[in-house]
């Protein structure tokens, strides 16, 4: 089995590791796990929500302030963003260009109190560098973390179901007092444990990427284009776009030889919808669907990178074939 979506969906193994919480007793062992995640990160305080629409919307209330929201963040803040407009409340949504970079311009010409915005766009991976967001804007940034971790991140949060496999709460971190902490009876223990665990397994010493892009150029030649510039993106991820096909017909059929690739999250979270961030970027439906985000976490030798490649243009002629 070849994980190349191991940013979308990395399941991992759950020990049999006693994580209940009792009021009337010590809960040693889930103090000692908050303590080294907080520490890890940096933070002071952490809570669990429910990783949804209503859970941002939740959040979204429960900070009560002027908020901006880039289009590049998760599906499922999107949607709360939305669903907290639907209630009277303004949102200001920081648009996405035709590069994939996120348009800082709004947060130079208007105050806010928060700002959801990470140090990579989902889908494509592309970073944000948020200390240049730092200097435009006096809002508290809260982002995702769940990829990479950024310290001029005010507030993160971290997406379960990406990380360990399992529909889990989200674990959110702060220092202050714009969210409030929650007693243990509200209090996910082990969506904190597979967070922490997965996100320790992320692997800081990928290497292999820009051998990949050009065995990939070399092998398809024009059938081959980008929506970002791969040199901007995390250093275990690539994204590409593969011309005359759906992204869906080349994953599924890798899937049948245990190769595991997406087109985003609208693939990764079974909702069968193209990348809304190639869309946000200004593309239109049909163009998003070329779309195919890569990301590991091993460096695979020469060999299995050739294999590999020999693998995905041998289906993608296939399927091309068929179309014709």
């Amino acid at each position: 089995m070849i994980r190349l979506n191991f940013l979308q969906y990395n399941p991992i193994k759950i020990e049999d590791f006693n994580l209940s919480l009792d009021s009337l007793v010590s809960n040693s062992n889930f103090d000692d796990l908050c303590f080294d995640f907080l520490n890890y990160f940096g933070f002071k305080k952490l809570k669990t929500f429910s990783f949804s629409k209503e859970g941002f919307l939740g959040l979204f209330l429960e900070l009560k302030g002027k908020i901006a929201v880039s289009l590049g963040e998760t599906q499922a803040l999107i949607d709360g963003a939305k669903l907290y407009e639907s209630l009277g409340f303004e949102v200001e949504y920081l648009p996405l260009n035709k590069d994939g970079s996120i348009d800082l311009k709004p947060l130079d010409k208007k105050e806010f109190d928060y700002v959801f915005i990470s140090s990579y766009v989902m889908d494509t991976f592309l970073k944000t560098p948020l200390e240049d967001v730092k200097k435009l804007t006096k809002a508290k940034i809260i982002s995702n973390a769940s990829a990479n971790f950024s310290k001029s991140s005010d507030i993160i949060y971290f997406d379960n179901y990406k990380l360990s496999g399992y529909s889990l709460n989200g674990v959110i971190c702060f220092n202050d007092d714009s969210l409030e902490q929650l007693h243990i009876g509200f209090t996910d223990s082990l969506a904190i444990y597979s967070c922490f665990k997965s996100y320790k397994n992320i692997k800081k010493d990928i290497t292999m990427k820009d051998i990949f892009i050009e065995k990939l150029k070399q092998k398809f030649k024009d059938d081959l284009y980008f929506f970002v510039d791969n040199e901007k993106t995390l250093k275990n991820s690539f994204h590409i776009a593969l011309k005359g096909i759906k992204a869906r017909e080349i994953i599924r059929t890798l899937a049948f030889e245990n190769i595991f690739l997406s087109n985003g999250e609208g693939c990764s979270l079974g909702l069968s919808k193209p990348s809304r961030v190639i869309q946000a970027m200004g593309y239109d439906e049909t163009t998003s669907r070329n779309a195919l985000s890569f990301s590991f976490n091993e460096n695979l030798n020469y060999e299995k990178i050739d294999l590999l490649v020999d693998l995905i243009y041998k289906k993608y002629k296939q399927i091309r074939s068929f179309g014709e």
